[in-house]
């Protein structure tokens, strides 16, 4: 499917930064790869930024990261 093909309306808004940590992909029924803890320094302000948006901002934080992975492939 084609961007162009995709037909937004007010139920179906085009997908937005805010809702990126709502957004789980799945393809198909293949379990999800377990998660790594590591130590990340992030610059503060962009830190406040994903906590002002409410729980769930290392979600989120995911989301971004995984979704600038997938447009760089």
């Amino acid at each position: 499917m084609k961007d162009r093909d995709v037909k937004l309306s007010p139920e179906h808004p085009e997908l937005d930064v805010k809702h990126m940590g709502r957004v789980t992909v799945r393809r198909g029924l293949a379990p999800m790869p377990p998660k790594s803890f590591i130590s990340l320094r992030i610059d503060a302000d962009v830190l406040e930024w994903f906590k002002a948006q409410g729980p769930g901002y290392l979600k989120r934080m995911n989301a971004v990261l995984r979704a600038f992975r997938e447009a760089s492939l």
